[in-house]
């Protein structure tokens, strides 16, 4: 039996400005903050994690936030982060963004799919995409959007690479990736796409591979992509990664407890840093689903330090 992987779990970006952020992605976006905790690798910064109304793995887009430059856009990054919506959503949310001020491109194709590409404030590139209606939804009855209209999970996820040579086989050998089709970037119709799927495939499953070997290398700050995650559904799941991805020589940091899920860390050839993270137990292990979100969570090897903490954190 293939090991799969069941498409994204989240993916984590960089802001500078939390309070702003936050009212972007609650407020603007309509998302639901469905954990804010603290990075605990450091501790001074927040760890946002906006999703779906169940807080369901692959739903979310997270942030640590960083007193950082803004980030130098290029290759050996993810360069957008797409988001699935219904098809007939999209022309309310062009309206809706350019209500709030927001710059927007038109509702146009893209790889077959009807979208709608934007930007945050910070500069953070994202892709509203016709989910075709696949997938079940988890609305948040507090959005500030209709519930036909929200944002329902990730979408495809768009990396940019100066050689697909390296980057394929460890997405088709090590992690069991198809690469299904390839298309032409519309904004650069000399360059090539490769998608790659997991798991059932459709929209929430694909890792969209832009070869662009004429851009300079990406550098990481606020308005970029610190990493992309990957699903599995339990500690068995990730044993068995965490053995695959050894079997096959790829450094990797090992099994990481983070309390709300376990990850394994490693990074693809070109230096984008991947995560496998499980499931479970999810954001209801500390607090329960009517309240996600509306105080600051700490895991248990940090509860001690919470004092110390919270006077190190900005008010959002």
């Amino acid at each position: 039996m293939t090991l799969d992987l069941g498409g994204f779990h989240h993916l984590t970006a960089i802001t500078s400005q939390a309070a702003a952020n936050a009212a972007f992605y609650t407020q603007v976006l309509g998302m639901r903050l469905v954990k804010k905790t603290v990075n605990q690798d450091d501790t001074s910064a927040y760890h946002l994690f906006y999703g779906d109304g169940a807080a369901t793995p692959g739903s979310d887009i997270t942030f640590f936030d960083w007193p950082t430059a803004p980030a130098r856009r290029g290759t050996h990054s993810v360069v957008r982060t797409g988001f699935r919506v219904a098809g007939d959503s999209l022309g309310w949310w062009r309206d809706r963004l350019r209500g709030a001020g927001v710059t927007t491109g038109d509702v146009a194709e893209r790889d077959g799919r009807a979208s709608l590409a934007f930007e945050d404030p910070e500069g953070q590139r994202l892709v509203l995409v016709d989910d075709g209606g696949a997938y079940e939804t988890h609305p948040w009855a507090k959005s500030p959007v209709p519930a036909g209209h929200q944002i329902r999970g990730l979408g495809p996820i768009t990396m940019s690479v100066p050689d697909l040579s390296r980057t394929e086989p460890l997405l088709t050998r090590v992690m069991n990736m198809r690469q299904v089709r390839d298309y032409a970037l519309p904004e650069a119709p000399e360059g090539r796409v490769h998608v790659f799927e997991m798991g059932a495939g459709g929209a929430a499953s694909e890792l969209h591979v832009a070869v662009q070997p004429g851009l300079p290398v990406a550098r990481e700050g606020a308005g970029g992509v610190h990493h992309v995650a990957f699903r599995t559904p339990d500690h068995d799941g990730l044993r068995q990664w965490t053995e695959r991805v050894r079997g096959f020589q790829v450094p990797s940091s090992g099994e990481v407890e983070r309390y709300y899920f376990r990850s394994l860390y490693f990074r693809e050839p070109n230096g984008v840093l991947f995560e496998i993270a499980t499931d479970v137990p999810g954001f209801v292990a500390d607090e329960p689903l009517e309240t996600l979100g509306e105080t600051l969570s700490l895991p248990p090897f940090l509860e001690g330090r919470r004092a110390e903490i919270e006077r190190n954190l900005k008010p959002l």
